[in-house]
């Protein structure tokens, strides 16, 4: 009997776990192993997230309740002072404004030319490739470029603006563009357009591309004329890419800085200054870093707090249907 448990106990794999065990030991090795590799793949992303984004906004909140001019670590502690200031301040209450103008202004005018040249292009024309690279171009620019290449276009007597309405009998209308007041925001609003609406553009023609083209044809079969067929089949489709824009649009117009600050700096008289241009002015012009701070955390708070707020009340229905398709896709 010894020699029998000898025997058995010196044969190979006699005392090996149980085959489960030993798969389940494998998935959790593959686990861990899985985790440190997500861990490792994110982990430069994160830490420079949190050094490059994270703390200099909880800096910048830091800052905003102190009067402090950059230099060395900020301690003459004013509360809630630069805040008050801030909407004391005519300025600040004109961004504010001005930021409501040109938001309505893209809302009610440069996303509806944007769709309708998405629309225009979606079409069978010749040479269609061509001209969305044309639409699109202006958006690859830089900010910079574009500032520097409108102020020439519309420099006041010898700008290309003035010379064409000039050629055509219209000399009144031409001026001094962004040195008139009553002129300034319209004249960098069209800039803006031809700027940002390539942008849109694209995106409304992504969205177009989507649209089952079987759901068009049976509208045409049915006797559906061609703005029946956008309008009841089109234009619904297309909702969640005209809402993504809609978001982008005010959240690029709440933050607008590059082009206005080439091309006017906020002038005349701060008639085209914005939140941007204005914490740009206080924060390195003037050296008022806390102030500064303040108009940054009162940009933050709008774009959060209108964020939060289209996305529980017109983005849900499609964050939803996402969610819905991802937990269909993955059963």
């Amino acid at each position: 009997m010894t020699s029998i448990l000898a025997d058995k106990r010196s044969r190979p794999g006699a005392d090996a776990p149980p085959p489960d065990t030993v798969r389940a030991r494998g998935r959790a090795r593959r686990r861990a192993l899985n985790w440190l590799t997500a861990v490792g793949f994110q982990l430069p992303a994160l830490v420079l997230f949190i050094g490059l984004v994270l703390l200099p906004m909880l800096f910048a909140l830091y800052a905003a309740f102190f009067r402090w001019g950059g230099f060395g670590m900020p301690e003459d502690y004013v509360g809630l002072d630069n805040f008050t200031d801030l909407f004391d301040n005519p300025v600040f209450m004109g961004d504010l404004w001005r930021c409501l103008v040109l938001t309505l202004l893209t809302l009610a005018l440069q996303l509806p030319f944007a769709l309708a040249m998405a629309v225009l292009l979606n079409q069978r024309l010749r040479g269609r490739a061509v001209y969305r690279m044309l639409f699109f171009a202006p958006y690859v620019l830089s900010e910079a470029i574009t500032g520097v290449l409108f102020s020439m276009v519309f420099a006041p007597d010898d700008g290309l603006a003035d010379h064409l309405l000039g050629s055509i009998g219209l000399d009144s209308l031409g001026g001094e563009w962004f040195a008139d007041p009553s002129w300034v925001m319209a004249t960098l609003f069209i800039v803006m357009t031809w700027k940002y609406f390539g942008f849109h553009m694209m995106l409304y023609l992504a969205g177009l591309q989507s649209v089952p083209r079987e759901l068009t044809e049976a509208a045409l079969i049915d006797g559906a004329n061609a703005w029946q067929r956008f309008r009841s089949v089109t234009l619904p489709l297309l909702m969640p890419t005209i809402r993504i824009s809609i978001f982008l649009a005010v959240i690029g117009s709440i933050q607008l800085f590059d082009l206005v600050w080439v091309i006017t700096q906020g002038g005349p008289d701060h008639h085209s200054e914005t939140m941007a241009v204005t914490m740009f002015q206080y924060g390195f012009k003037r050296y008022q870093v806390g102030y500064a701070s303040a108009i940054s955390v009162v940009m933050f708070g709008i774009c959060l707090v209108f964020a939060l707020a289209y996305q529980r009340f017109v983005l849900r229905r499609d964050l939803e249907g996402a969610t819905t398709t991802m937990r269909g896709a993955g059963k």
